[in-house]
């Protein structure tokens, strides 16, 4: 099957690029609202599931043990830009465990938020782990290993008690095996595991609604979800596409995105789940498609219209901030 174009690059008048994907929404019963593409075919969602990998971290009670704050817990779930309150609060997270930076094994990168990368610059210093966009999942890994008793020092591989229930976690929310035949190595250093697009939607969908989900992890998910909108900025960063959506909308939507073109979201109030992957890995492909998904399904006042608009398309300008382009979603979306 050749998935869809779903995802367009004009310059001028004239497409210059086109971005072929594959992308499906489900209702909380697991019903089919809208599928593009192959859907069944095994994806790495990369960071997209993060709220999920952080379920375990609320349901054991280590959150609570350890007094983690909802910022902290949006931190949790985050792909964040290394901004300053984000690298604080994840050293925060590891002092409440009573751990430093160096118990981070996820690797150091300069932030994503060019600001923040170049005051670390112009200081002579050099980027830590906690700046990496994962600092804030990897502190609450080790808030977890701590909760548990147990030795955090490894906690990325697949056999550490942190990892097996992470994966456990799921295997529960999404139903699909998450088999160590599709399994591979995130840019983090987590295990992560390629299932089908459907089991990501039917996920999300239970992480927006509590449906299918037992009590505890019901209350996980809403906590989650609850934390995300109160602190929007944690979960990005400063202009960033989640941020800036999830910032207008609050608790009434739920995105994530993941590397290589992987987006994931939960409409609550219709007990929607979405997931989507653009064949190329591009992001810039990946937050139009999401744009157009949001814009089709989440009912909207005139102010929150207004206000989404300038998001559902990516104005592209030159160096001399003239204006040559945009990326923008196909018919199969909008139509």
């Amino acid at each position: 099957m050749e998935n869809p174009v779903l995802a367009e690059v004009t310059r001028g008048n004239t497409v210059e690029s086109r971005h072929r994907g594959s992308v499906i929404v489900v209702d909380a019963d697991g019903g089919v609202v809208l599928s593009l593409g192959d859907v069944d075919r095994p994806v790495f969602p990369r960071s997209a599931v993060k709220a999920i990998q952080a379920l375990p971290l609320l349901e054991s009670g280590a959150a609570d043990h350890y007094g983690l704050t909802e910022p902290e817990i949006a931190l949790a779930v985050a792909s964040h830009s290394g901004e300053p309150q984000h690298a604080e609060t994840a050293f925060g997270m590891l002092r409440k465990a009573g751990r430093g930076a160096n118990c981070l094994e996820c690797g150091a990168h300069w932030p994503m938020n060019e600001a923040a990368a170049r005051a670390i610059a112009r200081a002579g210093l050099e980027p830590t782990a906690l700046n990496n966009n994962c600092s804030g999942k990897h502190a609450g890994f080790v808030c977890l290993a701590c909760g548990l008793d147990e030795d955090p020092v490894g906690y990325v591989k697949p056999g550490h008690p942190v990892q097996q229930a992470v994966r456990a976690a799921l295997e529960e929310v999404t139903g699909a095996k998450h088999s160590s035949d599709h399994m591979g190595t995130d840019g983090c250093s987590i295990p992560s595991y390629a299932v089908p697009l459907t089991a990501l939607a039917r996920g999300f969908a239970r992480i927006g609604t509590g449906q299918g989900l037992g009590p505890k992890r019901a209350e996980a998910a809403s906590r989650i979800r609850k934390a995300v909108a109160a602190h929007p900025f944690m979960v990005a960063g400063t202009g960033r596409f989640d941020t800036r959506v999830m910032g207008l909308f609050g608790e009434r939507i739920f995105i994530k995105t993941g590397a290589e073109g992987v987006y994931c979201g939960a409409i609550p109030e219709l007990g929607y789940g979405i997931a989507l992957k653009c064949d190329d890995g591009a992001g810039r492909a990946s937050e139009m498609v999401m744009a157009a998904l949001i814009a089709r399904f989440l009912p909207m006042s005139g102010m929150e219209a207004a206000e989404f608009t300038p998001m559902r398309e990516t104005l592209l300008k030159n160096w001399n901030g003239i204006e040559v382009g945009l990326v923008r979603a196909t018919e199969f979306l909008t139509a």
